[in-house]
C-alpha cells in the first residue's frame, strides 16, 4: 500500500485498504489533472471524475481543493524523503557530499517526473497551508534530522540554519533552471549544486 499524507491533512484519516487506495487515486488524479489544466482550472468534480470515485468520496477527505493540494504537496515531501533515505543507504558516513548529491538529484529527477510536482513540489509553487508551515521549513527540517548522521557534527541551530538558507537557495535556483529549459538548464544546476557545496563546506568541513 502506498503512504498516504499524514492525517492531519484529511477531515476523516483512511483506515482500510480500501479507503486509502481510494486516498491514492484521487492524489493522483489531482497530480494529473494540475498538469493539464493548472491550479486555477482544478475542481473537486473533475477530481473525482478522473479518479473514478463518487464526489463524496472526495469531501470525505478534504473540504476545498486546496486542501487536496497541501495534502499533494504533503505526499511528494515524503516520496522525496523516502528517495533520499534510500540513496543515502550506500553513501559513505562523514561523505555529506554526496549526501547533498542524493538530495538535489531525488529533486530534480521528481521535478522531471513525478505528476503535478512541477506546479505544486512540496507547497512552494503555491503557497499553502498555515504560515507556520512554510514548505522550505518543512523540507530544511526533514532533511537536516533525514541526513545528520552524515554531517559528523552535532545538530545545532547553526546546522539547522544552514540547512534552511540553503534549501531556499537550492529552491530558487532550481525554479530558475527550469524557467530556463523545460528539463533544467544543466549550466544553472552545476552552479546550484557547487554554489551548495562550498557554502555547507564552511560549516561541515
Amino acid at each position: 500500500m502506498k503512504r498516504v499524507p499524514h492525517a492531519t491533512t484529511l477531515r476523516r484519516a483512511p483506515v482500510q485498504r480500501r479507503s486509502a487506495e481510494r486516498l491514492t487515486r484521487i492524489l493522483d488524479a489531482c497530480a494529473d489533472l494540475l498538469d493539464e489544466v493548472g491550479y486555477d482550472a482544478l475542481s473537486t468534480r473533475a477530481v473525482a471524475l478522473r479518479a473514478g470515485v463518487p464526489i463524496g468520496s472526495v469531501y470525505r477527505f478534504f473540504g476545498n481543493k486546496r486542501q487536496m493540494v497541501d495534502a499533494l504537496a504533503q505526499r511528494n515531501l515524503e516520496r522525496y524523503t523516502e528517495r533520499v533515505s534510500e540513496r543515502l543507504e550506500g553513501a559513505r558516513k562523514g561523505d555529506w557530499r554526496a549526501a547533498m548529491d542524493a538530495v538535489l538529484d531525488e529533486y530534480l529527477t521528481m521535478k522531471r517526473t513525478a505528476p503535478g510536482f512541477s506546479l505544486v513540489d512540496f507547497g512552494n509553487q503555491i503557497p499553502i497551508g498555515a504560515r507556520h508551515a512554510d514548505p522550505n521549513t518543512r523540507v530544511a527540517d526533514r532533511l537536516t534530522a533525514l541526513i545528520s548522521g552524515y554531517f559528523g557534527r552535532t545538530v545545532d541551530d547553526d546546522v539547522r540554519r544552514a540547512f534552511l538558507v540553503a534549501v531556499e537557495t537550492a529552491d530558487t535556483l532550481v525554479q530558475l533552471a527550469f524557467r530556463m529549459d523545460p528539463e533544467g538548464d544543466p549550466a544553472i544546476i552545476e552552479e546550484t549544486r557547487e554554489l551548495l557545496r562550498a557554502y555547507l563546506g564552511r560549516l561541515l568541513d
